[in-house]
């Protein structure tokens, strides 16, 4: 099977990369009051970083603040490089529900001294998804509702109508920079109420009537 012709369904096992957009929730720029941006802040995983529903999220021992973050997934579905913002929804193959768990010890002081996120936000476990969703199903991906529970009570409330930038945005983009390939994951952003959990917690988190999400808490 060429690239060309990859079944996005298998997108956790053929995707390449994750590409992540940091800060891209109005509700999230109020709350820490902070500039709007003026692009979207782009950063990458490594698959490694995948788990699905049954797999624990293991937390690393050598973090002391991991938090979560639900987020729309988008899937690419075929070869994509400097597209128009136009034309960028013609390269979507369908979405995903996912959390972006983010070291946040880590980040603090990666940003403080202007070094890569890379460790703090790609560690093993640091992107459960759900299964893959087809386009049909989605009739837009900009009015999302999101949802986030800790052992039961609920942390983050958004909707993805709130993305500062638009999934044709972060497209059109990245796309400048580096080729999105067949079955890679961008990962658009999380609603404000972000926050840290610990080992024995469990997480459970959903988008709209398309998907759910339920994951036990571990320690390394």
């Amino acid at each position: 099977m060429t690239s060309q012709t990859r079944n996005p369904a298998n997108f956790l096992c053929d995707g390449k990369k994750i590409v992540g957009v940091a800060l891209n929730y109005m509700d999230v720029v109020k709350a820490r009051n902070v500039p709007v941006p003026k692009e979207p802040l782009v950063f990458l995983k490594p698959t490694s970083s995948y788990i699905q529903e049954g797999q624990p999220i293991i937390l690393p021992k050598v973090f002391t603040k991991v938090a979560y973050e639900v987020e729309l997934g988008v899937v690419i579905g075929k070869p994509c490089k400097n597209v128009s913002k136009e034309d960028a929804m013609n390269y979507v193959a369908g979405y995903c529900l996912a959390l972006d768990l983010t070291a946040q010890c880590h980040l603090g002081e990666a940003r403080a001294a202007g070094h890569p996120w890379t460790l703090g936000k790609g560690f093993d476990t640091s992107t459960p998804v759900s299964t893959f969703i087809p386009l049909e199903k989605v009739k837009d991906p900009h009015n999302l509702p999101l949802w986030l529970k800790v052992n039961g009570e609920e942390k983050q409330k958004g909707c993805t109508a709130d993305l500062i930038f638009k999934v044709p945005d972060i497209i059109a983009h990245v796309s400048q920079y580096m080729t999105l390939e067949p079955n890679d994951l961008i990962l658009t952003g999380t609603p404000n109420g972000s926050d840290a959990f610990k080992a024995g917690d469990v997480i459970e988190c959903g988008m709209a009537e398309l998907a759910k999400l339920k994951f036990q808490v571990c320690g390394e």
